[in-house]
């Protein structure tokens, strides 16, 4: 089964057109099963880009997950038009009364600023609070991953002296745990933060365990003792031309960005990024969804605490 989402979803015809299957609600209502429900805080500025890379690496499961995208309603988006956020977004009043399988915290632009500085911390931590007992397992991503360790578990969050951006290596600590079933001992996945977080505090801290890391990006795949808390320290959902795009844009900015390291071939942007990391992003993707969801959530979705 695919994932089940709204018709007019304009990532729904990408997805389609790169033959992948998707469910569109009305066949999804047809079937007599629960399907996961799956919901997506989206942080990213331009939200159509990030729903279909999110949703092309949910599609790869033989699951059906219906999904429910979230915004923030304390923030004004100024990258994704007032219509499609209508049409296709809640906010939390609206889905606070709601148990869900699972959920997915993306990435912000937000990695220089204190978490105080940004304008929607209030909100953004009552759904942190709000996913410990309406949510049976959490993915958080990026600055999600960042805000997530810092309210959930006190890990600072820490300035970098540059951005880090490319394609970096990975070993697998814990080839043993389920969510790196399937993967190699070395995989390549890519960073786009101008942040790290304070390993030692993470070294220290007993309830949390570092499944994958990277000698120059630092820790990259973390998760609570139960499961039920995952952190993503990079962006394994990317897209082939996601770097590229955010690289020229910083230069357009006139930002004293690096070329992203390890991505386009003789680190010439002139030429075609390799897209190196897909596998490995199914293997985190599917298996957060088989086994830390799909296997351990209960049936009936109310007695999720």
């Amino acid at each position: 089964m695919p994932v089940n989402i709204k018709t007019i979803l304009p990532a729904k015809q990408a997805l389609e057109n790169e033959n992948i299957f998707v469910m569109d609600e009305a066949r999804a209502n047809s079937q007599d099963i629960r399907p996961l429900e799956l919901i997506i805080l989206n942080l990213m500025p331009i939200k159509e880009e990030t729903e279909l890379e999110l949703l092309r690496m949910l599609s790869n499961t033989p699951l059906q997950v219906k999904i429910t995208l979230l915004r923030i309603a304390s923030h004004e988006s100024k990258n994704t038009c007032e219509n499609h956020l209508n049409e296709h977004y809640l906010i939390f009043d609206e889905i606070k009364h709601k148990k869900f399988d699972g959920m997915i915290i993306t990435g912000a632009p937000l990695e220089h600023l204190e978490f105080n500085e940004v304008t929607y911390i209030d909100e953004l931590r009552a759904i942190l609070k709000w996913s410990k007992s309406n949510v049976f397992s959490t993915l958080h991503i990026c600055y999600g991953a960042m805000i997530g360790l810092n309210y959930h578990y006190e890990i600072s969050k820490i300035a970098l002296e540059k951005k880090l951006s490319g394609v970096y290596k990975h070993l697998v600590i814990n080839n043993k745990d389920e969510l790196l079933r399937g993967m190699d001992d070395e995989f390549l996945a890519p960073h786009s933060r101008h942040s790290g977080i304070d390993e030692l505090a993470l070294k220290n801290n007993e309830f949390l365990k570092v499944l994958a890391s990277s000698d120059m990006a630092g820790s990259y795949l973390i998760r609570s003792l139960d499961k039920r808390q995952v952190f993503v320290l990079g962006h394994p959902e990317y897209s082939r031309k996601t770097l590229d795009n955010e690289y020229k844009r910083d230069l357009k900015n006139g930002l004293n960005v690096d070329i992203p390291y390890n991505y386009y071939e003789n680190d010439d942007p002139n030429n075609e990024p390799k897209l190196t990391w897909r596998a490995h992003a199914n293997c985190v993707y599917i298996n957060w969804l088989n086994y830390y969801v799909y296997q351990s959530t209960p049936f009936e979705i109310d007695k999720i605490n």
